[in-house]
């Protein structure tokens, strides 16, 4: 059993944040005793989780998951997708590129239908309504004679129960491009967390029932999306990720958007991890997660390539960010062991949004990745999570001395908070408080040193609107007497402990809530005396021995 602490656990706290104001506050509300403990004992800062600072368009931009995974795991700022999307629309090179010229050469040879399936949002996560708008004016321009929209409703990066203003702004868009030459219609529908987009094989069923809907034009059908919007609503439907996959119908009762031999069909959210799946039941000939009932031969371009080792899809509009010289990398090649575990909600961000967007192992014979399965249940319900399992096989490596380096996610912070329930949230950061207490003793026990942070905030900012001063009861009240719940992302800052039981280092000169998450990788470099790559955001860290 080593003394020397010459390991390393990073700690994810998946979706928490670091925000002054406690209404609202999941984190704050929350019992933290081992975090409060390390704030006032351990080395501690705040470091900057969205916006410029993980590579998205501009600093109002909501952090995610997948960003914050990138620039944890690549030590520097890589312009994402929302900002490589916008630049390749404003330069004209999306639409210069071959693929999109063959895309709409194939629809007009076969005279057919192009499709465009998407979340409409402009939460800037997974998509924004405005990349849509400029592809239906582009298409139009094209003398594409024909196009369906498929829409995804939103409610988890943007406010909930704001479906009504996003349908009626693409409304708006419609009338104003459809002509005799352009007929344009909405076609299909629900919310995210029903159809389509599932991630990580979690729950093939919702990408099947998104089959069904978009492809072959099954289910509850309507006159328009806003006529499903208030039925469902009349019906008690209040989250916008969980309405009903629905249909538009024509006045003869039949489906107006089904997908056939010879359409184009463009999926055009640029985030890949809930874009892979659908990805494949378009494209798979060979495809055994569910039935597909009828298989169009379309073409099928995704709005980034979601998987680039896998080639998922083979073709996409934009260039995924290029990611070399990860951490995970750097330590390989200094033989230093690895040990990456999540649950299976954040599992690909400790593996490959970490790796630079790679699959499966940079090198087995230092990796160990373990994935602890997740339950299918709506997450307010069972806000604990798998935290227990994934700190139990932790301390079990730990113990084993199997790795040297580890990271492990704690999703509850975030999944839950995107559930808007304060309360389950409360519950959720507690008990990642409490995992955390356990890694601390078996770190003193083992010979590790602790780094703790998140990729982005979420549950600490958890109601929509209002002010303390209108709800100065909020942590008491009853729910029916606090504001709406909010399940979106939040911009605040997230924490940065790190503890070492030796007292061997101090934080390096910086301004709390300033420098980028990315200087975590620097910062991991730092602790095993590895070179740091000139392209890396600087150490949070310096070992006083060597000042």
């Amino acid at each position: 059993m080593s003394q020397n602490y010459d390991k390393l656990l990073t700690i994810v706290m998946d979706g928490v944040g670091e925000r002054p104001l406690v209404f609202g506050n999941a984190v704050a509300a929350a019992h933290t005793p081992h975090l409060d403990l390390l704030k006032k004992t351990a080395l501690y800062t705040t470091l900057k989780a969205h916006g410029t600072a993980v590579g998205l368009p501009s600093d109002g931009d909501m952090g995610n998951s997948e960003v914050g995974h990138n620039a944890l795991g690549g030590g520097r700022i890589i312009d994402q997708g929302a900002k490589l999307v916008d630049q390749s629309l404003n330069s004209g090179a999306l639409f210069d590129g071959k693929v999109w010229q063959e895309l709409i050469s194939s629809v007009n040879a076969h005279q057919a239908s192009l499709h465009f399936i998407g979340l409409l949002s402009d939460g800037n996560v997974h998509s924004h309504e405005k990349h849509l708008y400029a592809l239906l004016e582009k298409a139009k321009e094209s003398q594409v004679k024909r196009a369906r929209i498929h829409i995804l409703f939103d409610g988890r990066d943007v406010p909930n129960l704001s479906a009504e203003s996003y349908v009626s702004r693409l409304e708006e868009k419609i009338a104003a491009l459809q002509s005799p030459q352009f007929d344009l219609k909405m076609a299909s529908g629900g919310g995210r967390m029903v159809i389509t987009m599932d991630r990580y094989e979690a729950d093939w069923e919702m990408v099947h029932r998104g089959w069904e809907t978009h492809v072959l034009g099954r289910g509850r059908s309507f006159f328009s999306a806003a006529e499903a919007l208030e039925t469902f609503r009349s019906e008690g439907f209040k989250d916008d990720q969980n309405l009903p996959a629905f249909v538009i119908k024509n006045t003869e009762n039949k489906a107006v958007g089904t997908i056939e031999n010879g359409d184009g069909v463009v999926f055009y959210n640029f985030r890949g991890d809930r874009a892979i799946e659908i990805s494949r039941a378009f494209t798979e000939k060979s495809f055994d997660k569910f039935e597909r009932e009828r298989f169009p031969k379309v073409y099928f371009a995704g709005m980034m390539q979601y998987d680039g080792d896998l080639k998922i899809p083979t073709h996409y509009l934009v260039s995924p960010p290029q990611i070399t010289g990860t951490l995970s990398e750097n330590l390989i090649d200094h033989k230093v062991s690895l040990f990456a575990c999540s649950e299976t909600q954040k599992f690909g961000h400790v593996t490959y949004f970490w790796n630079g967007n790679r699959s499966g192992y940079l090198d087995k014979n230092f990796e160990e990745y373990l994935e602890i399965p997740s339950d299918r249940n709506s997450f307010d319900l069972k806000p604990w999570m798998k935290a227990e399992e994934i700190t139990t096989a932790t301390i079990d490596r730990m113990q084993k001395q199997s790795f040297q380096c580890g990271r492990i996610n704690f999703p509850n912070g975030d999944m839950v908070g995107h559930t808007g329930d304060l309360d389950a949230a409360i519950i959720a950061v507690s008990i990642v408080d409490q995992a955390i207490g356990r890694l601390l003793q078996a770190a003193v026990t083992y010979g590790y040193a602790i780094l703790i942070t998140a990729d982005h905030g979420n549950c600490d900012d958890m109601f929509e609107g209002g002010t303390a001063e209108k709800y100065p009861d909020w942590l008491s009240a009853l729910p029916k007497s606090r504001p709406q719940g909010k399940t979106a992302h939040s911009l605040s800052a997230v924490p940065f402990y790190f503890f070492d039981p030796l007292g061997r280092y101090k934080l390096a000169p910086i301004i709390p809530g300033q420098i980028s998450i990315a200087a975590v990788a620097a910062t991991t470099l730092t602790f095993f005396g590895i070179p740091t790559p000139e392209t890396y955001i600087p150490s949070l860290i310096q070992n006083m021995s060597t000042l």
